[in-house]
């Protein structure tokens, strides 16, 4: 059942990802109707289910099955930027399940996708300038505050606690803690929140955090002010991150293995 309801989630992340990544109308059409189908049933069964009265049976293994995808496609969809009408939805599930003649012919939904699209584009690159200009007046202002620090890069940094380890080179591998922020507060990502350390090679992350982490000691503990452009620049990696966004980390360095380092 995992792998099933996995391979669901999947093909609606690629589904909805004309939105994220923007790729071309006949990736997004060709995503979609072979793939979106199948998750606009579910989904819309699990949005748009609360207005009917009828109890579903969830006692055989096909019942719960189909619950469980159902679930997953839920929490898919609230996690993807996508403005969607549910009576539209429903309509669709209906009319597919049914068997009904489609409403709308297929260069009609591939005329709305690529108006989606342009609209998307555009409101991105809105956001995206706002973000920088935010990110640069940001990033002025706490370069005025005491302990800040900057490099030749534009990384900013501030000291909370200093250790007496080691210092890691791009190859080694590090163990860490850290607490990431946008510059209006919101926590998107947190080893701290989840209570485990995060362990990977100091070249494999973000320019911003490679930098930091060979100016750093084992013990140290520093809050990062990153640019955009040391950080995901106009990319959007997440949900969480808008593109342009200028993050702020507090990292402690745990430990680090050398590259050559057996074991």
């Amino acid at each position: 059942m995992e792998i099933i309801v996995e391979n669901v989630k999947i093909a609606w992340m690629k589904g909805g990802l004309f939105v994220n990544n923007l790729l071309n109308l006949e990736k997004i059409t060709s995503l979609t109707m072979r793939k979106l189908p199948l998750v606009a049933l579910i989904s819309a069964a699990v949005l748009v289910g609360c207005n009917s009265e009828k109890e579903v049976a969830l006692e055989s293994n096909v019942d719960k099955m189909s619950y469980g995808i159902g679930m997953s496609m839920a929490r898919s969809v609230k996690g993807q930027p996508i403005e969607l009408n549910n009576d539209a939805l429903l309509a669709g599930l209906k009319d597919a399940l049914e068997d009904k003649e489609a409403r709308l012919d297929e260069p009609a939904i591939r005329e709305a996708f690529a108006a989606v699209r342009e609209e998307q584009m555009e409101k991105q690159k809105v956001e995206s300038e706002a973000a920088l200009q935010k990110g640069a007046d940001f990033l002025v202002e706490n370069a005025k505050k005491e302990g800040v620090k900057a490099t030749e890069s534009g990384l900013q940094y501030e000291v909370l606690a200093s250790g007496e380890g080691a210092s890691p080179e791009a190859t080694d591998t590090v163990e860490v803690h850290y607490h990431g922020t946008l510059i209006d507060g919101s926590v998107f990502d947190s080893s701290v929140e989840r209570g485990s350390p995060a362990k990977f090679p100091v070249n494999r992350v973000i320019s911003g955090w490679t930098e930091a982490l060979q100016l750093m000691k084992v013990g140290d503990k520093w809050r990062l002010t990153i640019p955009a452009d040391l950080a995901y620049g106009a990319q959007s990696p997440s949900p969480k991150i808008p593109a342009n966004s200028t993050l702020v980390f507090e990292v402690e360095l745990l430990n680090v293995e050398k590259a050559n380092q057996e074991g």
